[in-house]
């Protein structure tokens, strides 16, 4: 199970978030993810998705720069990476300090996240 804290700019709030996959078949799966609020103590997003994947068709392109720098400080990695979204022309950034992680784009959305 993945699980991970989240802090967006879009929310004032914490928010525990967990995912699982199941496999199904070759390429099918199901997928349980979910959030609970902190604030609230309530879940803000429950969802069970039957996912099936087609790599041949590839809907999604990126260019990206990424630069990861080994014990930038003991025991500490650090990943910069610079990137340009080309179907939604949007250009984005991501910092990850072993499991911390900050994303952005220009359209001024951002995201903490702390992977456990």
């Amino acid at each position: 199970m993945e699980t991970s804290l989240r802090l967006g700019g879009d929310s004032k709030a914490l928010r525990i978030h967990a995912k699982e996959k199941f496999p199904i078949d070759s390429g099918v799966h199901l997928q349980a993810h979910g959030e609970i609020d902190t604030s609230t103590g309530a879940p803000s997003y429950l969802a069970l998705i039957v996912r099936n994947s087609y790599p041949e068709m590839k809907q999604r392109g990126a260019v990206e720069f990424a630069w990861s720098i080994f014990n930038f400080k003991k025991d500490q990695d650090v990943r910069i990476k610079l990137g340009y979204e080309v179907f939604d022309k949007m250009p984005y950034f991501q910092v990850r300090e072993n499991n911390w992680t900050l994303n952005a784009d220009i359209s001024g959305k951002w995201n903490v996240r702390f992977d456990m």
